[in-house]
């Protein structure tokens, strides 16, 4: 799912502390020879408020059992993201499918400037100041993995040193 990420953590969800928020729960309709067959499908994001976050989707006869489904896949998609002092390290730019997710790190006590899907993913990831703007598409599941997008393209200093071949202080006076 992540392949074309080079720098994705994956991380697996055993001794996390994982908080799980509902993006939205669909009615979904499947017609048959006799009737329609209702369902649900739901979206979940999880968690530890501390760079690891995942995210999932469930179908089912039943909400309950939708909201499960989707917290147990999202719990086998957990990935690592870099914050920095509690914001992102730079600006980013997600896209997925019509959605469009910006991201722009903020200063302290700025607060999570998002909505609706996009807040939800950045509060399980742990983010407490940031900035950002959702264009197009308003569906969640396209807007949740446009910000996942986003979040799985940034890179923190370290990083960057590793990959250039260079030393970290050298980074900064670039």
């Amino acid at each position: 799912m992540y392949k074309r990420y080079k720098n994705v953590e994956r991380v697996k969800p055993s001794g996390l502390e994982l908080v799980d928020h509902l993006v939205g729960v669909q009615r979904v309709t499947k017609v048959t020879k006799g009737g329609r067959a209702f369902g649900f499908s739901a979206i979940v994001v999880v968690g530890d408020q501390n760079g690891v976050v995942g995210h999932g989707l469930g179908k089912s006869k039943d909400v309950a059992s939708a909201i499960a489904k989707a917290i147990e896949d999202a719990k086998k998609n957990l990935v690592r993201i870099p914050i920095v002092k509690a914001t992102l390290p730079h600006e980013q730019k997600g896209k997925y499918s019509g959605a469009k997710v910006f991201l722009k790190p903020a200063s302290h006590g700025t607060g999570v400037i998002a909505g609706g899907a996009v807040r939800a993913v950045l509060e399980s990831v742990g983010v407490h100041d940031v900035l950002s703007k959702s264009q197009g598409s308003s569906n969640p599941h396209n807007v949740v993995k446009a910000t996942f997008d986003a979040l799985l393209q940034l890179r923190d200093a370290s990083t960057v040193a590793k990959q250039r071949g260079v030393s970290l202080e050298k980074v900064f006076k670039g």
